[in-house]
């Protein structure tokens, strides 16, 4: 027979001590939230007669995907990362700030100090045999259709083994990492290397718990972008190359029909001769559109801990802490 023992009153009581209730100290906010999370999960181990077996195994689980840096790697499996865009585009939506490319998730894998370029910059460095040449450009214009100059795109993307620079230590640095100023028509481009798409380690943590919920860890080939101007809503996406098996069945729920891109083939020889390439390649065009706005905070990205974390991620996260 179960026993359910959460709504009594002991064990509510023993809820608010948990949370720090009976302390002046502490962030009031933080123990709001501790408390809505405690009794949830008592909760749950009410509800579902958690075992402590399969309670101890859980912690072994968390201890893993702690000691091995993978809850990044779980959380868009689990769907937070792309709740919390589908919670802005509805707060964009309320505010009327409709239009312009869909956000979509940024992931775990942002490195900030990417080299920077005008117009035009080659992204990856040549060593890659096994990848196929990507001409990648697009123009960045706002809602209304005006090109925006001089905006500031970061583009980083995988290598064509589904790894990327900085966390993969075979790669040069900031390799398939570059930061491209707009010309004075809007445009940026890249030459670079098809990506890879990519799945989680077999048998980490993060596997088991998408093969514990019958799901595969499976990643399609894809591009990240940030796009900031003044003036301008700064903008999160990537974008997923069509005809990859795992487009529209990705394991971090990253997909947006308005972001899947072809790769065209380019074998014309006039077109090889015009960018300066030794054979054909493929070519990636994403044009981007950003809405407009006078406030400031909405101008540059969200605060978050990122890897060798810039001056702009440095402040916004003090910023960040000091409000929590």
């Amino acid at each position: 027979m179960t026993i359910q023992i959460f709504d009594t009153p002991e064990v509510q009581d023993f809820i608010n001590t948990i949370a720090g209730f009976d302390q002046d100290g502490g962030n009031e906010r933080a123990k709001k939230i501790m408390h809505r999370l405690v009794s949830d999960l008592f909760k749950l181990i009410d509800d579902f007669d958690v075992t402590e077996e399969e309670f101890w195994s859980a912690v072994s689980l968390l201890n893993a995907l702690g000691s091995q840096t993978q809850f990044g790697l779980l959380s868009p499996g689990l769907g937070f990362d792309h709740f919390l865009d589908m919670r802005q585009d509805a707060i964009d939506a309320q505010a009327k700030r409709t239009g312009g490319t869909p956000r979509t998730i940024e992931g775990p894998l942002y490195v900030a100090g990417a080299p920077e370029a005008e117009g035009f910059a080659r992204m990856d460095d040549g060593q890659d045999n096994d990848g196929e040449t990507m001409w990648l450009t697009g123009q960045v214009r706002d809602t209304e259709g005006n090109p925006v100059a001089n905006a500031k795109v970061e583009i980083w993307h995988a290598n064509s083994k589904g790894n990327y620079s900085f966390f993969d230590k075979t790669q040069s640095e900031y390799n398939l990492r570059r930061t491209i100023y707009t010309d004075n028509d809007g445009r940026y481009t890249a030459r670079s290397i098809i990506p890879s798409g990519y799945g989680v380690p077999e048998g980490a943590p993060t596997d088991v718990v998408l093969k514990s919920l019958g799901r595969h860890g499976e990643r399609p080939a894809h591009i990240h972008y940030f796009v900031s101007a003044p003036g301008h809503q700064h903008l999160t996406t990537q974008i997923n190359l069509a005809g990859d098996p795992y487009t529209f069945d990705d394991f971090a729920f990253a997909t947006r029909e308005e972001l899947v891109v072809p790769a065209e083939r380019i074998d014309d020889q006039a077109a090889i001769a015009k960018r300066e390439l030794d054979g054909p390649f493929s070519e990636v065009v994403f044009d981007i559109e950003l809405n407009k706005t006078d406030a400031a905070e909405l101008q540059t990205r969200h605060a978050r801990p990122r890897a060798k974390e810039d001056e702009q991620d440095q402040s916004s996260q003090q910023a960040g802490t000091a409000q929590v």
